[in-house]
């Protein structure tokens, strides 16, 4: 790991050397794009990795009072293929950062077990990024008329121009999504973990790639904002859990609102495929005017939507059947130890037998006594 004081340094360029200086090297190629910028040559050409591309500027309707300002809107192209990797670097970076100057303090003070040291290290790297991207989130969307208008999302279909920060915000979400794949090699994540892993990043990089090429930005944002609420509600609440395992109830809340963020989604995503934009003037299919306007692409988009969340609630489920199974247990292996042990009852001596190394008749009459000897 980058920043990181060593005793033993392995050879370079063997996987260790690598793992353990990652955000170092990284840290140096960021810096090497940065200075591109001091110099002509190179400066049209860094700043194609820096700043956000394909800036249009346009004029509002102008009254007779009121003259409009030009205003910077943005489109999508082969060139934001740079922006996200360099911003991708700038998230390897800050991965790296929180994990030695944050999590990898906390882990010291908790000592936890390898198994919850990986799930406490995952959750808070995520814990981090749902918080800043929720924030994030919710600063565009009171900006914007997104939240408090739904026909905001399909009126004017396509939505081709994009304001700097719904733009920034996509690019950050791919960059920090890619960098989640080479994380599994740096993290050395267990095999075990690395399909489930695998699992989420595609997802999220195929519905985040399907809003923005398909000029579905506005949707985009409306449905990730509420699913990164719930996200860090819950990653949040395992990170309490592990310091003490007593701290259970936020997996209350994010139970609750896990299924409201699915309804929510799936509502929005009828309304906006099934209702609005069938309505709307704009209708065929053309990559010149960024037009996906057509029967075959909404069906689809709404199908992976309602398969994507019939599997999150499919995982839900057997999660909180598999959490029902465990405390079910824990409560009874719990009454077993309180439970009052049963008293010993108390031998009645056998008729003819013996007790106690005595042996006694049947009339339960003591033996005989021996007669004391004469002095």
């Amino acid at each position: 790991m980058g920043f990181r004081k060593k005793n033993k340094s392995p050879p370079v360029l063997s996987h260790e050397f690598v793992i353990q200086n990652h955000a170092d090297m990284v840290s140096c190629l960021a810096m090497i794009i940065l200075l591109g910028l001091m110099f002509e040559v190179t400066a049209k050409f860094a700043i194609m990795f820096i700043t956000v591309q394909y800036n249009v500027t346009q004029i509002l309707d102008e009254t007779e009072d009121e003259k409009s300002e030009p205003v910077n809107l943005y489109q999508y192209g082969p060139k934001d293929v740079a922006t996200v990797f360099f911003y991708l670097l700038i998230a390897v970076i800050l991965h790296a950062l929180i994990q030695e100057y944050i999590l990898d303090k906390m882990n010291r003070r908790l000592h936890l077990s390898k198994t919850k040291h990986s799930k406490f290290n995952e959750s808070g790297q995520l814990a981090a990024f749902y918080l800043f991207s929720f924030t994030w989130g919710c600063s565009i969307l009171t900006a914007e008329d997104f939240a408090t208008n739904p026909t905001f999302l399909w009126e004017g279909y396509p939505h081709t121009h994009m304001v700097f920060q719904v733009k920034f915000f996509y690019i950050c979400q791919f960059a920090y999504w890619l960098h989640a794949l080479p994380e599994l090699y740096f993290q050395k994540v267990r095999k075990e973990d690395i399909p489930r892993q695998l699992y989420y990043i595609f997802l999220y990089v195929v519905h985040i790639t399907g809003a923005y090429v398909l000029n579905l930005h506005r949707l985009g944002l409306v449905l990730l904002v509420p699913h990164y609420l719930v996200e860090l509600l819950f990653h949040a609440s395992r990170l309490f859990y592990f310091s003490d395992e007593n701290k259970q109830k936020g997996f209350t809340l994010w139970a609750l609102l896990f299924v409201m963020a699915r309804l929510l989604t799936l509502t929005l995503s009828v309304l906006t495929f099934g209702f609005g934009l069938p309505r709307t003037e704009n209708q065929g299919f053309s990559l010149a005017e960024g037009n996906f306007n057509v029967l075959t692409i909404r069906m689809t988009c709404l199908a992976a939507i309602c398969l994507t969340q019939a599997w999150m609630m499919w995982k839900f489920i057997n999660f909180q059947l598999k959490k029902w199974r465990e405390h079910s247990q824990n409560q009874a292996s719990k009454k077993k130890m309180v439970s009052p042990k049963s008293k010993p009852h108390k031998r009645e001596p056998a008729r003819g037998g013996s007790a106690n190394g005595v042996v006694k008749s049947e009339d339960k009459t003591s033996p005989r006594a021996r007669k004391a000897k004469a002095s």
